[in-house]
């Protein structure tokens, strides 16, 4: 296959473990900057071009957009599904994973276990939103955060309605969300690769914070799932339509409970500490699925 690998930087550990396995299973790859891409967008004759030259004859497209850029790399990977090319993940799943409030929505309609989660605009209903989510502690969380950012522990009404006013003060979407206490300040990573869940890991935060994240301190370590997590883990993904998803489950009284789907999975801190060369089945997965025009969710919203 040729495939193109969408990225604003190649030397990232994910994209060079992608890279070199695509490589030594016999496959052409090649690393596009999507920002510096520019398209021609005519119904009939749909054209990507690439520092001044045209983007053709590509089998399949692995997408890596920051959540930053998410509005024009969606953009160039459609471009590359109206041409025909197969993409690891579609665009529309991962338009959908990316709006935390649609994405919970979704998850809601199909039957997924999650935090009891409140939205509202009106801070004068403060208490109503505090309500229905359990009261305090809560979890309040920016509709445009990543990675741990812009995620708040309000553990009085106090401090909640102080948060939630000050957010809305500068007209920012927040979600609420009741806090699981049981879980301790872990969750778990469960990477989903087609239908199967190739690798999963508890990940534990840093001293003092309930926000588990590897990227703010926290640590990992491999974990067997039950198989309700397991089954829950793949509900997830397959309700985002995404065909490569990491599903972070919390472990609370009622059943696991999905946090967030994310479509870019890092492939560094599962693949160190599960020792599963998950980038093998990814592109597994792909030499197996990628035929030109199957895209499964064209012409869906």
């Amino acid at each position: 296959m040729k495939i193109v690998l969408l990225t604003r930087n190649p030397k990232l550990f994910s994209h060079q473990r992608l890279m070199e396995t695509a490589i030594a299973r016999g496959h052409e790859i090649v690393p596009v900057d999507y920002l510096r891409c520019y398209m021609n967008i005519t119904s009939r004759k749909p054209e990507l071009r690439y520092l001044g030259e045209k983007l053709t004859g590509f089998d399949a497209v692995i997408p890596r957009i920051a959540a930053s850029h998410t509005f024009y790399g969606l953009a160039v990977l459609r471009q590359f599904e109206m041409m025909g090319v197969y993409p690891l993940n579609e665009s529309v799943a991962i338009g959908r994973s990316r709006d935390k409030l649609r994405s919970l929505q979704i998850l809601s309609r199909e039957g997924v276990g999650m935090p009891v989660t409140a939205f509202a605009k009106d801070t004068s209903r403060t208490h109503d939103v505090l309500e229905i989510v359990g009261g305090a502690p809560v979890v309040i969380k920016l509709l445009e955060g990543t990675q741990g950012i812009g995620v708040v522990l309000a553990e009085t009404e106090k401090s909640a309605r102080s948060v939630i006013d000050a957010f809305n003060g500068v007209d920012v979407a927040i979600l609420v969300q009741e806090f699981i206490k049981e879980s301790e300040g872990r969750d778990i990573r469960a990477f989903v690769v087609g239908r199967r869940v190739v690798a999963t890991m508890e990940r534990s935060g840093a001293k003092g914070d309930f926000r588990s994240n590897l990227h703010r301190g926290g640590s990992s370590v491999k974990v067997q799932l039950s198989q309700l997590e397991r089954s829950t883990a793949l509900k997830a993904a397959r309700a985002m339509g995404l065909n490569v998803a990491g599903v972070d489950l919390l472990r609370s009284k009622r059943g696991p409970v999905v946090m967030e789907v994310n479509s870019t999975p890092g492939l560094e801190g599962i693949e160190k500490t599960t020792s599963v060369d998950v980038a093998k089945s990814i592109i597994e997965f792909m030499e197996k699925n990628a035929k030109p025009g199957k895209t499964r969710t064209r012409g869906k919203g």
